[in-house]
């Protein structure tokens, strides 16, 4: 099974669309994660029409009407991996031992806000990934996202993947 891994999108505020390299990758996806700040409609409507199946959640900055067809945190059991979504997780300090003791039920936590990537294993069994953002570098060299894979019941090939500069 293959992921798509994204986060923080903020369209049409950072970019007016997704970056071609991502939108390419939806077509070879079994699932795409979003893990919020998607800000428009459009966005969220675009990956449900393409993806497979899509598992997002609402971010700080989406507002009444991705609340509304957004959940703040969700859950799915992907082929034996027991998979989360969350916008926030609190500061990076900490964040393995929280996000363990909030979610002792997942394998992984797919989280945004930060738009830091982030790869790390909390108490020796929660996989925390945060995709960063595909157009909103911030303060990072790159935008953003990731994919992995699940195959006999792990996640495994976990990759970031940089995109190029915007024109």
């Amino acid at each position: 099974m293959r992921l798509l891994l994204m986060s923080d999108t903020h369209l049409p505020r950072r970019a007016k669309a997704l970056p071609g390299e991502l939108l390419e990758r939806l077509s070879h996806a079994d699932v795409v994660v979003h893990a919020g700040d998607w800000v428009d409609l459009a966005t969220l409507d675009l990956l449900q029409e393409r993806a497979r199946r899509l598992i997002g959640v609402y971010g700080n900055n989406d507002g009444p009407e991705l609340r509304a067809r957004l959940p703040e945190v969700a859950r799915a059991e992907l082929a034996g991996v027991r998979l989360g979504v969350v916008h926030e997780t609190g500061p990076a300090r900490g964040r393995e031992r929280r996000c363990a003791e909030r979610f002792p039920e997942l394998d992984v936590l797919v989280f945004g806000h930060s738009h830091i990537p982030w790869d790390s294993t909390a108490e020796g069994r929660l996989r925390l990934l945060n995709p960063g953002s595909p157009t909103d570098r911030r303060r990072q060299p790159y935008c953003t996202f990731m994919t992995a894979a699940i195959e006999a019941g792990r996640l495994t090939a976990v990759e970031l993947h940089r995109l190029p500069p915007r024109r």
